[in-house]
């Protein structure tokens, strides 16, 4: 398959990209931190699009409320904020965030030709240290992705300024992508805001354990620009906020060229809902098209 012209690199992009054992490592550990990925003018315009968008602006309106939209407003008051869809809602959003350079790394780790945007997701994690909401327990991605036939899928991370752990980051789980999953009678699909964070604690240790390792945390020192990854079955979470600004990022999910629908149902026989199944186009046989490009727009295309 050849690139498209859209979709093509400087050489100066291309020194940018995962080496063969960065790679490796992706595959062996979960997460990924690259290089520089966005300049500091466009994560200056990323952070002024925000901002408009935080004030009201959209370019784009949902046509109907998905079950689950994270959708923070001011009425909501100081808690960590989530808003999902942002790459529709705001076209200058939506331009950063489809960067090629981003596709392409992306592309490499998932070693898959084509990256689509699966979700794109606004976080702004207040100064407050006590703020309950601040504290992200420990996940993966693709419990909340049990619609999508890929096990490919992968997250960006990515802060509109330096990352620390001070700024509540994002800690992964070493090599947790790699565990088989412990059985469980529980509804996995049940979102991590729903349940306490002791019980997903629990979840995780008993998992290790089932596995026959330890947590290893590994908390993610993201310089400004730079961008972390880490695959859909990777554990996950994140501290409070113990700077003295808030921490600003978009966490873009994204979807390989082979994901498509699947019917995945509940432990009590309901057919699980992603916010997308009410909002993209069918395909031939009737089902949600998470290629649609309105909401899943490719990011990459072509051999790298």
């Amino acid at each position: 398959m050849t690139t498209a012209p859209e979709f093509t690199l400087t050489e100066a992009e291309r020194a940018l990209l995962p080496t063969p054992e960065e790679v490796a490592g992706y595959l062996e550990h979960g997460w990924y931190l690259s290089r520089k990925l966005f300049s500091d003018e466009e994560l200056d315009a990323l952070q002024a699009a925000t901002d408009l968008y935080y004030e009201g602006h959209r370019d784009h309106t949902l046509p109907v409320r998905p079950p689950r939209l994270a959708s923070w407003e001011p009425s909501h008051g100081p808690v960590q904020r989530h808003n999902d869809y942002v790459h529709y809602e705001s076209d200058a959003i939506g331009a950063i965030l489809r960067k090629p350079l981003l596709g392409a790394v992306a592309a490499l780790l998932a070693e898959a030709e084509q990256i689509r945007i699966f979700q794109a997701t606004l976080i702004y994690k207040p100064p407050v240290p006590g703020e309950p909401s601040n504290q992200v327990p420990w996940h993966f991605d693709k419990h909340y992705w049990q619609t999508s036939t890929s096990e490919r899928m992968l997250t960006a991370f990515l802060p509109f300024h330096d990352c620390a752990e001070e700024n509540g980051t994002i800690t992964m789980v070493d090599g947790s992508h790699l565990w088989k999953e412990l059985p469980s009678e529980e509804d996995s699909t049940r979102h991590f805001a729903d349940r306490d964070n002791s019980e997903l604690d629990s979840i995780l240790d008993a998992n290790a354990a089932y596995n026959g390792t330890e947590v290893r945390k590994v908390p993610m020192i993201i310089p400004r620009g730079h961008v972390s990854f880490h695959h859909c079955l990777t554990y996950h979470g994140s501290g409070p906020n113990l700077a003295s600004f808030p921490r600003r990022a978009v966490s873009l999910h994204l979807q390989d060229g082979g994901n498509t629908y699947q019917r995945a149902t509940r432990t009590d026989g309901e057919t699980v809902v992603y916010n997308h199944d009410v909002l993209v186009r069918r395909t031939a046989d009737g089902r949600p098209d998470y290629a649609d490009p309105r909401f899943c727009p490719t990011v990459w295309q072509g051999a790298l």
